[in-house]
């Protein structure tokens, strides 16, 4: 694989994605990430950002509260909605159809060793892309994500959640970006376990459906110029192609290799809230 600067990452639509092998594909990026500099400290292999769709499921972080699933799996299951416990901190969220999941693999080594600002960053990008479409986009006090208002009542709407898992400075999990997301899904759950705020999408806040692929383009112009990074953007044959390459070599780099132990991986850990 061509190498380019420590900072190239390549941003992978895949489009449509169950969960589950979505999980896996990160776990797998995120060890050949790790194996890659254990090996070569000076590596420049590329950063990855998977950006997905997923059908509608359910995630619970290690350490959520199981009762702000509203509704038991087999009444999930009648609406078309799955259900999964996950390794990322925090709480429960929804992902379904017209958000934007993204996944950013970063080696956080080659940008700056800070999980808090590393989330600043993710939130002021998103923030900005807000800001393309005319709205007040901001975070919150100890609480991550992006939020829109405050309302009449003073409250604020959640309209991109985010969570992430840490190892070794490498990074996965990531936001949930609601542009045409169907909302009444949140209604199953107490979102990220928080029961005064709400929900929104950029679509309910501009009052019309979003051009998709337009949001992804400009969240990652804004993506790119937070961390200072070049990305490249791969779609359809190109992303797999992509991926497959990367991932081929991934038994050979990763043999051998301890895996983080739990304090190097949990004092990264942040919450999806």
């Amino acid at each position: 694989m061509t190498r380019a600067n420590g900072k190239h990452i390549i941003a992978c639509h895949l489009g449509p994605m169950d969960y589950a092998p979505a999980w896996a594909l990160q776990r797998r990026i995120q060890a050949r990430l790790i194996a890659a500099k254990r090996s070569d400290p000076a590596t420049t292999l590329p950063h990855v950002l998977l950006m997905v769709e997923h059908p509608p499921v359910y995630t619970l972080g290690k350490s959520g509260d199981a009762s702000n699933l509203l509704l038991s799996e087999e009444a999930l299951a009648a609406h078309g909605a799955t259900f999964h416990r996950i390794d990322r901190g925090g709480d429960i969220t929804f992902h379904g159809p017209g958000q934007f999941v993204g996944y950013p693999i970063l080696d956080l080594d080659r940008f700056f060793t800070d999980i808090h600002r590393y989330l600043r960053e993710l939130e002021e990008a998103v923030a900005r892309t807000c800001a393309d479409y005319g709205l007040d986009a901001r975070r919150v006090e100890k609480r991550t994500g992006v939020w829109i208002g405050p309302d009449v009542r003073g409250l604020e709407r959640k309209i991109c959640a985010m969570g992430i898992r840490c190892s070794r400075w490498v990074t996965m999990h990531g936001f949930a970006f609601n542009l045409n997301t169907d909302l009444r899904f949140f209604d199953y759950i107490v979102p990220c376990g928080i029961t005064d705020r709400g929900v929104t999408s950029l679509a309910a806040e501009v009052g019309h459906p979003i051009d998709e692929a337009e949001a992804r383009g400009r969240f990652l112009a804004h993506f790119a110029a937070r961390f200072g990074a070049e990305v490249e953007l791969r779609e359809g044959p190109s992303a797999h192609d992509f991926l497959a390459e990367m991932l081929a070599p991934e038994s050979e780099a990763t043999a051998g290799a301890p895996p983080a132990s739990g304090r190097e991986t949990a004092r990264a850990e942040n919450s999806l809230d």
